[in-house]
Parts: structure tokens; C-alpha cells; sequence
């Protein structure tokens, strides 16, 4: 049992995903094939904690994905179907820079693939996705993990029929 465990856990693979406020994008990538886990979180923020002034950080959502069940190119599709690309610091009535789409990773690879994933669409050059390194992540305070599966009434830009796509 434990050698499988070890086997199953190389194929899993980590990158996160700033798509506007966190509650939606977390609620839409949980249910995702081959995603085992996900937690709301800041990512490239300057600080360690959640209290505080806003320090530069985008609002994100760490995935965990099994590579053998999802690859990385249908993970970035799924999230640009939640997102509007050509937004800068803005998603929904969300405004500001913590709003603003992003994809991040601590594996130049999967930054590779984002960007060829991006350069190949025919509207490459309007979008605003930014992708890059991931320089600091803190998770969010536990009120907003999993928030709208606790509070499916609370306010999501992303239409409740596109949220549940995939549940």
C-alpha cells in the first residue's frame, strides 16, 4: 500500500490559479477531473500572513491534480473558461490588482506549458493572464476555504450554471 501511495504521489502536481475572487474559482476547480485538492490562498504577496494591508498578492486557488488523470493543457482550459482573459485587475464586480487573473507555479515546466498553452490561441495577443513564478503563498483564513460550498448564497461572478459545470 505504501509503495503505490509513493508511485501515485509522483504523478500529482501543484500550480495555482488567480482567476478574480477566490470563493468561485475554488468551488468550480474542486469538482474537476484528476483535481485532488484545492485551498484558497494568496499567491506572490509580500507578507506571511493574511492580516494587514493589502501587500500586493493575488487572490489564488491551489490545485493539486493527478498528471494521469488531467493534463496540465485541459487544467488551463477549464480555468479559462471561468475567466475573462482580455481583464486586467478585474473579474465580475471584482476590481483590483488582487483580482487579477494569473497562473503560478513553482515548476518552470508547468510555466512553460502555460505560456505555449497561451501563445497558441488565435487571441494570444489580447490576453492579460499573467504567468510566473510563484515567490510566496499563504492560504486563506479558514472562513474562506471552501466558502461557497458552506454558503452556496454568497455572491460569485462566475454564472452558478458554469460554477457546477463539472460537479
Amino acid at each position: 500500500m505504501q509503495t503505490q501511495q509513493s508511485s501515485h504521489s509522483l504523478n500529482q502536481h501543484t500550480l495555482y490559479f488567480a482567476g478574480g475572487c477566490l470563493w468561485g474559482v475554488q468551488e468550480f476547480m474542486r469538482y474537476l477531473p484528476g483535481v485532488v485538492t484545492t485551498e484558497a490562498g494568496r499567491a506572490n504577496g509580500k507578507s506571511n500572513t493574511t492580516q494587514g494591508e493589502y501587500d500586493g498578492y493575488a487572490e489564488c486557488v491551489k490545485v493539486t491534480f493527478d498528471a494521469q488523470e488531467v493534463t496540465l493543457n485541459e487544467l488551463i482550459g477549464y480555468f479559462f473558461e471561468i475567466i475573462d482573459p482580455y481583464s486586467i485587475n478585474k473579474q465580475g464586480d471584482d476590481v483590483g490588482e488582487k483580482y487579477r487573473t494569473a497562473i503560478f507555479s513553482q515548476d518552470s515546466n508547468h510555466l512553460n506549458i502555460a505560456r505555449e498553452y497561451i501563445s497558441q490561441r488565435d487571441d494570444a495577443k489580447k490576453i492579460a493572464v499573467q504567468v510566473a513564478p510563484l515567490t510566496n503563498y499563504v492560504p486563506s483564513d479558514p472562513e474562506h476555504q471552501d466558502r461557497l460550498t458552506n454558503h452556496p448564497d454568497d455572491y460569485c461572478h462566475i454564472p452558478i450554471d458554469l460554477l457546477h459545470k463539472y460537479k
